[in-house]
């Protein structure tokens, strides 16, 4: 055998077998078919060439089943090798410079006893490109392309389906594909089509050491590697053999006409597989299938004329002048890449003005209305469709000028009155915008008055009746004093000692004013809004002192604005101070100064009036208790303590019992007082250290029985060991001997 194969992979882009019945001897129950082999491979991959000779191999179905025996092998020269023309039917289209197709034909003819089973002519070989974005390890996966010749087709000496045409091999994202991949079939058949699993053939074996010509190779032998073929492994869950591609919507195949239809929207290379089932007064004679891969890329639109204008409609735009008559033009048209000419061309009082830059100046005559067109790809051949125009008219309107001055107290708070002076060539100004960083204003000659001082900065918008703007900006300093100042609180009562903030109301003020506090007890402050304690008993007045960052100065007295009246001091005590659950009743002691009534909180439980009241706490726990003075002058003031009830926990270990059921010592348990005691646990060893008893109960006790119902133990001395956890969760661990006497 003479294998002519280069040993590389990675370039293989889809392929098909298609059979043409030659003869058919009746006699001698042979047919003769002509066997044809498309097969494509990515041009620009760096990858292996077509296989100078490709070797086929001819098997036979053995029963019906996927058992099949080789027959022969044919080695075929490739013939009619050439590139394929990338037509994406759109010139402004660029089609990637890395993609390329280059197609090659293998063709035989062979004669074959006509049998009752299947023949299967196939070809295999590896590899895929590894940037297959729909296959897991495509780069790993070669490709089987066979036909079968089905008993019923030997017999009627049928001819197989053939393709129109290849699909385009790159095709548009987000855009909607609409590709006629149905087939021709002479004898008239009926053809049903759908999405299949190409199928895989082949390895890396060979690339890097291995034999090249295993069924795992780069060239399989088709006698080492009969059928049935794997199919390749789509990358799921997103691909399967059904919808080998993103898009939406879908991309698929329509059954009955053929016609890929969908919208991709994903961009990669995608291998997909169809099978086109051929049908004889409904039975099914045989399949064509055909793999290829689809180049998802970004595909330029066509040029579109733009402009930058005042206003448009379509491809109509609007230029407006105001005042000036050179008017500079700024193209946005796109894509630059596909323009390959510009023409401009405006009528001028009759006279037409033509430039071909891609923006361009015009200086018109004076005032009025002008007309032109922008043409991008004139008159060029080939690029009629990548053609397109913009028409223009230019308005020459009088110019206008924006302006105001304003009028204002600069040291005393109030409006601002502003008083517009804008004039237009148009007659009188329509319009007016004004914006006060604060506020804003449609009327003429606005009045506006600031909360907050500071630089102001006021903008002035003029609009005559052809729609044309100008615009002015002035900075005001606005630093008035407030009219009335204010301050929060206007009158104060307050308990020694007395703890004020004075909120400063007035308007407008900031921080970058100057402020001079006196409070009348000695202190002062130079902020804005401040606090003050006054610690004595009077009547305080308050004055303030204000100067604006621009020297203006008030000030205000408010007489005898603060008055301080005493207070009480609360204090008590409490006897006992750990009372027990035992000695739950406290006396509380009165250690106030000038307090005149009282009130008592005992936590939520309970309140007294009583100067010095007792309360009984019926359980165990944690309490606040407060109490509340009031002074003659209406003052009050508050103490207040945490008081703990404690469990009592008293417990008494036996040191000897008799379980002999007469009701007198007939358990072992400890005794006492338990109440407010956690995580009782008591257990009972005998002298070899096992265990015999224990319990969490400290109401159970041990009746001389292992376990309280096992066998029963022998009298003795035994060890016990006692632990909980008492009222201040301290741990009691008690460790002694009882003495069993039966």
């Amino acid at each position: 055998m003479v294998f002519d194969q280069r040993l590389e992979a990675l370039h293989i882009i889809g392929g098909e077998v298609v059979y043409e019945c030659i003869n058919r001897d009746t006699i001698n129950r042979t047919v003769t078919y002509q066997i044809t082999m498309t097969m494509y491979r990515d041009s620009k991959s760096n990858g292996a060439m077509l296989d100078g000779t490709a070797s086929f191999g001819i098997y036979r179905n053995s029963g019906g089943g996927n058992v099949w025996s080789f027959v022969t092998q044919r080695q075929v020269r490739v013939m009619d090798l050439q590139e394929v023309a990338l037509d994406n039917d759109n010139p402004c289209i660029l089609v990637p410079v890395n993609v390329g197709v280059q197609k090659g034909t293998y063709s035989f003819s062979i004669t074959l006893p006509i049998i009752n089973d299947s023949y299967q002519i196939a070809y295999q070989r590896c590899c895929r490109n590894n940037t297959i974005l729909n296959l897991r390890r495509p780069g790993d996966a070669g490709a089987a392309f066979t036909t079968e010749i089905s008993p019923e087709a030997q017999r009627i000496c049928n001819n197989s389906p053939k393709f129109k045409s290849f699909p385009p091999v790159v095709i548009c994202v987000n855009r909607p594909i609409n590709f006629d991949h149905s087939a021709i079939d002479i004898d008239g058949d009926s053809l049903v089509y759908e999405f299949c699993a190409p199928l895989t053939a082949g390895g890396q074996d060979g690339v890097n050491g291995g034999d090249a010509q295993s069924c795992n190779g780069v060239t399989p032998r088709p006698d080492r590697c009969p059928p049935p073929y794997e199919t390749v492994t789509f990358n799921g869950p997103n691909f399967d053999f059904s919808q080998p591609m993103a898009g939406n919507p879908i991309v698929r195949i329509d059954p009955a006409t053929g016609l890929i239809l969908g919208n991709p929207t994903i961009l990669g290379q995608f291998v997909v597989g169809v099978c086109v089932k051929e049908y004889r007064n409904g039975v099914l004679i045989g399949t064509l299938r055909r793999d290829f891969q689809f180049n998802v890329t970004t595909c330029e639109v066509t040029v579109n004329a733009d402009i930058k204008a005042t206003s448009a409609v379509g491809q109509d735009f609007i230029i407006n002048s105001c005042g000036e008559t050179t008017l500079n033009f700024l193209n946005l048209s796109t894509d630059q890449r596909y323009i390959k000419n510009y023409y401009w061309e405006f009528d001028i009082n009759g006279q037409k003005e033509i430039q071909s830059s891609r923006n361009t100046s015009v200086t018109f005559p004076g005032l009025g209305t002008y007309k032109g067109i922008m043409i991008l790809n004139k008159d060029i051949p080939g690029l009629a469709s990548c053609s397109d125009t913009a028409t223009i008219t230019v308005n020459l309107f009088p110019s206008i000028a924006a302006d105001f001055k304003y009028v204002y107290d600069t040291c005393t708070a109030g409006p601002i009155a502003f008083e517009d002076l804008s004039v237009t060539g148009a007659g009188d100004v329509q319009k007016w915008f004004w914006d006060f960083t604060e506020g804003k204003s449609l009327v003429k000659n606005p009045e506006f008055e600031y909360e907050r001082p500071g630089v102001k900065t006021v903008r002035l918008i003029a609009e005559d009746i052809n729609l044309c703007r100008d615009t002015i900006v002035q900075k005001i300093n606005y630093f008035p004093l407030p009219a009335t100042i204010v301050i929060d609180p206007n009158t104060y009562i307050g308990c020694q000692p007395a703890n004020i903030f004075f909120k400063n109301l007035s308007q407008p003020i900031d921080s970058t004013y100057q402020f001079n506090w006196s409070f009348g007890d000695g202190n002062a402050s130079n902020v804005l809004s401040p606090s003050n304690i006054f610690e004595d008993i009077g009547t305080y007045s308050v004055t303030l002192e204000l100067t604006s960052p621009i020297g203006c100065k008030t000030n205000k007295l408010w007489n005898n604005l603060i008055k301080v009246v005493p207070s009480p001091i609360a204090n008590f005590s409490f006897s006992p101070e750990i009372p027990t659950f035992y000695e739950n009743t406290v006396q509380f002691t009165d250690l106030s100064v000038d307090a005149n009534s009282y009130l008592w909180k005992f936590d939520s439980l309970d309140i007294s009036l009583l100067k010095n009241p007792s309360y009984t706490f019926r359980d165990t726990g944690t309490y606040l208790i407060k109490q509340i003075v009031l002074h003659q002058s209406g003052c009050s003031d508050t103490a207040s303590a945490i008081l703990r009830v404690i469990p009592t926990v008293n417990i008494f270990m036996p040191n000897a019992y008799t379980p002999n059921n007469d009701g007198l010592n007939d358990e072992f348990l400890p005794v006492g007082v338990f109440f407010g005691i956690r995580r009782y646990k008591m257990s009972i060893w005998n002298r070899w250290g096992e265990r015999v008893f224990d319990t969490t109960d400290f109401a159970e006790g041990w009746n001389g029985f292992k376990d309280n119902g096992g066998q029963i133990c022998p009298p003795g001395v035994y060890a016990y060991i006692l632990e909980y956890l008492d009222g201040f969760d301290k741990l009691i661990k008690l460790k002694g001997h009882v003495t069993l006497i039966r």
